[in-house]
């Protein structure tokens, strides 16, 4: 049971595991066991997954630390995707879910992505407040920068 605990806590696996599953029942569910599937959404889908976890493997490469927030990262990356938004790998979850959403054509996946998009929101809120406290004037420059979800274009 520990171990299911464990695993259910990390977000890539309630993101890309539990979420989709579950949004896939409750479709069934709902419409009597027929999905009619949006495939030209699945491109976010794989975009985000990808997002997510390329960039994820970039920051333990030029940061160190994680995965997750539990081990702090050695390096401020400001380089690739983090010149561009300061949260990558959560914008990469938010695509997955809002391209599950359009891919399943689902409210509750709609709902889910809101509900997502605002706990993420929360935790950059604290991970900005422990990066402050790691990397001073630096991160404060960074902050500056480049903005916190949304890329800037041009």
């Amino acid at each position: 049971m520990a171990r299911l605990q464990k695993w259910l806590a990390s977000t890539p696996n309630r993101t890309f595991v539990v979420y989709p599953v579950a949004l896939v029942l409750v479709e069934v569910a709902i419409r009597g066991g027929h999905l009619t599937l949006n495939w030209w959404a699945v491109p976010l889908l794989v975009w985000g997954y990808l997002q997510y976890r390329l960039t994820g493997g970039y920051r333990r490469r030029i940061g160190g630390g994680g995965p997750g927030t539990a081990v702090a990262p050695v390096h401020l990356v400001s380089s690739g995707l983090y010149r561009f938004t300061r949260n990558p790998m959560y914008l990469g979850h938010l695509i997955f879910l809002l391209g599950l959403a359009l891919v399943l054509r689902s409210w509750a996946g709609l709902a889910l992505f809101i509900v997502q998009a605002a706990w993420f929101h929360r935790r950059v809120l604290r991970d900005e407040s422990r990066l402050k406290g790691l990397f001073g004037q630096d991160y404060a420059d960074y902050m500056r920068r480049v903005p916190r979800w949304i890329p800037a274009v041009g």
